[in-house]
């Protein structure tokens, strides 16, 4: 899973799979959701993050992360 926030845009993805889109929907406003050709999530994506989301910190509790990566 990545986070990826543009600050441009003010939009933060979360990409749960490395999968392509083939589709988009959106589930309310300012949420989209992609899916792969499966039916899959692929990700979703946060329309004017920094208002409705503290991105100041990210906490995790009881995930299994093998790897963590900051840049």
């Amino acid at each position: 899973m990545k986070l990826h926030y543009y600050p441009d845009t003010d939009s933060l993805y979360v990409e749960f799979r490395r999968e392509p889109s083939v589709e988009t929907r959106e589930i309310a406003d300012g949420l989209n959701v992609d899916f792969d050709a499966s039916g899959n999530v692929v990700g979703f994506d946060i329309d004017h993050a920094a208002e409705r989301l503290e991105l100041a910190t990210l906490e995790t509790q009881e995930l299994p992360v093998r790897a963590y990566k900051a840049g």
